[in-house]
């Protein structure tokens, strides 16, 4: 009686690996794929952009003739919870890497909605900041400092709203199965985003509200 020959173990192929190999990324020179590459270029010309808008905050700071004063608006204790808040979501952001690194996706859309919803919670935090600071007389056209406080971290504010999105877009793909191990680059690359903004959230949590 002729028996059934079994085809050697690991022989069959993997439908994710496939899809992950025809999503390659070719590397450069310097051992990083072209679309790394890209996002540290756009986050060097990111450092200029809000360089040149914390400058003009302390250049403006102190020349204020008319209206609030930061020591009349600053709720240091409130902006410090919201910032340690923000800077926890970077602990789940390195997580989540972690974790779809590691194929445990389970994990994986945990922590990244937990980024998602620590950053809500900053903007939250930043909206209720603006409205108290409005009522108590501080908008853009009060003063200079007004000009440059509100425009300074409303572009923050954007940036991390902008990464909620996209952390939001990978959690989304997740949940349809569309992002797999082999995907786990778009994830890091979005996670270099997110880190930066908060990097950049201590520059200007120090400059803005600690440096007397």
């Amino acid at each position: 009686m002729a028996q059934a020959t079994l085809p050697p173990t690991g022989s069959a192929p993997d439908p994710h690996e496939s899809h992950g190999h025809a999503h390659a990324h070719p590397a450069t020179s310097t051992g990083t794929t072209n679309t790394k590459l890209a996002m540290w270029v756009f986050l060097g010309s990111e450092c200029l952009f809000f360089g040149a808008f914390i400058s003009t905050y302390l250049l403006y700071r102190g020349r204020s003739s008319t209206g609030p004063t930061p020591k009349d608006v600053y709720n240091i204790p409130f902006t410090s919870v919201t910032s340690f808040i923000l800077l926890m979501s970077s602990l789940t952001m390195v997580l989540a890497l972690a974790a779809i690194q590691r194929g445990d996706h389970r994990r994986f859309r945990i922590w990244i909605l937990a980024t998602a919803l620590f950053g809500l919670t900053f903007i939250g935090g930043q909206i209720y900041e603006f409205t108290e600071f409005y009522r108590e007389g501080l908008s853009l056209s009060t003063n200079v400092f007004g000009s440059s406080f509100f425009v300074l971290t409303g572009l923050h504010g954007a940036h991390v709203t902008a990464g909620i999105i996209w952390l939001l877009s990978l959690w989304g793909l997740s949940m349809q199965d569309k992002l797999h191990v082999q995907d786990s680059e778009r994830v890091e690359i979005g996670g270099l985003y997110w880190h930066f903004v908060d990097v950049v959230w201590i520059v200007i949590f120090t400059v803005v509200y600690l440096i007397p």
